[in-house]
């Protein structure tokens, strides 16, 4: 059934990057707190090196992922196969956020196209790697992308953007500061 990795393998990699979505999963120290799980997607993610994954963190209506893990760094990742055989790949591990003011915020944005809604970058160092059989997954034929968020930060535009992210992702629902 599963395995342990002790770092993202060639053949990992090769099958993370095909993905087209992936899902983000982390929790508040709080355990009335709210567990957060959000899918991603685009071309926001890069693997950068054995045990360490960059993904770009994209303008949304929530800001928990970055909130939780300014409290407690803890993160996983989850990529499922949905097409070809049944696969899951978890990542477990201690994620940092890069904003804009960052030292490294320009150079790991030059590892994207430029994208309006980007709001910070999201470091991750894995701790466990792990993949398990992924038999219950459904097989889905992926179609394209969606350009809304493309058409609604292009609409915003740059001030409109700072005043959202004023708005709506300066803490989390749980109260945790977020963005700044």
């Amino acid at each position: 059934m599963g395995k342990l990795f002790e770092t993202i393998t060639p053949q990992l990699q090769e099958w993370i990057s095909a993905q087209k979505i992936f899902f983000v999963a982390t929790a508040p120290l709080s355990v009335n707190g709210h567990i957060n799980c959000s899918p991603k997607g685009l071309d926001s993610l890069r693997i950068t090196g054995p045990g360490t994954i960059l993904y770009r963190d994209l303008t949304g209506s929530g800001v928990e992922t970055i909130a939780h893990l300014k409290e407690n760094g803890r993160i996983v990742l989850m990529f499922c196969a949905f097409d070809g055989p049944p696969k899951i790949v978890r990542i477990h591990g201690k994620g940092e956020v890069i904003e804009p003011g960052h030292p490294a915020f320009n150079e790991m944005s030059s590892l994207f196209a430029p994208h309006a809604g980007t709001r910070a970058f999201i470091k991750i160092t894995a701790a466990r790697i792990s993949d398990s059989c992924g038999y219950a997954v459904p097989l889905m034929e992926y179609k394209n992308d969606r350009d809304v968020l493309d058409k609604w930060t292009a609409n915003k535009g740059e001030d409109g953007l700072k005043i959202y992210h004023a708005e709506k992702n300066m803490q989390s629902i749980d109260g945790l500061p977020g963005l700044g």
